[in-house]
């Protein structure tokens, strides 16, 4: 579960009130809670005396950022082009309609991201989905289906998010 909570003068005492601790401060905020959430835009806003616009364009520029909480387990389908030929968009488009989430998005209990890429490095075992920081290669839909099965049961005992009729 996500803490809620920081300790912005613990940051600033740590980084400085400079606009060029903006970034290591995001980073820190993020490795503690998992995203920045919007309280601590307005504290970092606050306290390094700069807009909140200014911040958002730092979070929204850097793809490392997240303005959301991030499942518990994070999917990534890979979209590079020996996955995409192999079918890497459908295996995308199955875990979506399943999880009933695009990309970038979590699940409403918070159980999965899932996530697109360009590239996993495993261009030899497309397609190829990670969860976490497990690599499955040469997947098809029934593996992920699968895949998806272990992981909701393991978590809640149970795998609401998936269903045999989603494909």
């Amino acid at each position: 579960m996500v803490k809620e909570a920081f300790d912005i003068d613990a940051l600033i005492e740590r980084h400085g009130r400079e606009r060029s601790s903006l970034i290591p401060l995001l980073q820190e905020i993020q490795s503690e809670l998992g995203y920045v959430p919007k309280e601590a835009i307005k504290a970092v806003a606050r306290e390094l005396d700069i807009f909140e616009v200014e911040v958002y364009e730092v979070l929204t520029f850097y793809a490392q950022f997240r303005l959301t909480p991030r499942g518990k387990h994070v999917i990534k389908v890979c979209l590079g082009t020996a996955c995409h030929v192999m079918g890497g968009q459908d295996i995308f488009n199955y875990v979506s309609q399943v999880l009933g989430v695009s990309a970038g998005e979590t699940t409403k209990d918070g159980t999965f991201t899932l996530e697109r890429v360009a590239c996993l490095g495993c261009c030899g075992m497309a397609p190829v989905v990670a969860i976490d920081d497990q690599v499955h290669g040469r997947q098809t839909i029934s593996k992920v289906e699968k895949l998806l099965r272990e992981h909701a049961a393991n978590d809640v005992g149970k795998g609401e998010h998936v269903t045999k009729d989603a494909k």
